[in-house]
């Protein structure tokens, strides 16, 4: 059975995702905009929830990928983050 190998599509786009942010962060303004009409919010509020959807799965598959990278011997191992640091 053929496996599925990952592609550069496949893994998250951190320019991607920076852009998304910052879309988010527009709609939140618009949101907090008063002189926003009732119908540019509703609008504004579904685009971010469909925003926020996708950050979260980026994230989601952002924290399988470290996970990945610090299994050893195809046993997850639990690193504390600050020793981590100090082996840079």
């Amino acid at each position: 059975m053929a496996t599925k190998r990952k592609t550069k599509k496949d893994t998250p786009d951190i320019a991607n995702f920076e852009d998304s942010t910052q879309q988010l962060e527009s709609l939140i303004e618009t949101l907090e905009d008063e002189e926003t009409t009732l119908e540019h919010a509703l609008q504004a509020f579904e685009e971010g929830v469909k925003i926020t959807r996708s950050l979260q799965k980026s994230l989601q598959e952002a924290e399988q990928r470290v996970s990945l990278l610090l299994e050893k011997n195809g046993k997850p191992e639990a690193v504390d983050f600050e020793a981590a640091e100090d082996d840079e």
